[in-house]
């Protein structure tokens, strides 16, 4: 098993993008499919091109497939935060705020900051009761962590 451990959030997240990866590259093997046999020069390198664009799409789905299959399930047990951490936030501004830190992008979970950010990065290690300093769009920034773990949803 990885010494990565992975949440369940996250591991629904993972499964839902391998997924939609299979499905998309179902469909882009299909259209490399030519029932009529020969067409004109145009015609091969549009199915060229196609055809390369399998490549990035198996290349992700081993990814996820290989971070599925060796993932410790569960997330972190420790109040140490790492991937699978569940933080609760104080932002400069006062606001707070509930994050997950996950090893991968997940574009349709807001909530998911990846370990690899500059959020992620800064948190990873910390505890609740730390002050974690990082840079953002709008430039450096600090935020408290108030909790770690389950106590971090509420």
């Amino acid at each position: 098993m990885s010494d990565e451990p992975i949440s369940d959030s996250e591991r629904q997240a993972l499964q839902r993008e391998l997924t939609e990866l299979h499905a998309e590259r179902a469909e882009l093997a299909a259209t490399l499919q030519d029932p009529a046999g020969d067409g004109d020069a145009a015609d091969h390198a549009d199915r060229e091109r196609r055809a390369m664009n399998l490549g990035p799409i198996d290349e992700r789905i081993a990814r996820l497939t290989d971070r599925l299959r060796t993932a410790a399930p569960g997330g972190p047990a420790s109040d140490v935060i790492g991937v699978g951490s569940t933080v609760r936030l104080r932002f400069a501004d006062g606001s707070v705020g509930t994050v997950e830190i996950a090893a991968l992008d997940d574009q349709s979970d807001a909530s998911l900051v990846t370990a690899d950010s500059p959020l992620g990065r800064a948190l990873a290690g910390h505890r609740a009761g730390d002050t974690v300093r990082y840079d953002a769009p709008a430039g450096a920034q600090t935020a408290v962590v108030l909790s770690v773990g389950d106590q971090a949803a509420d």
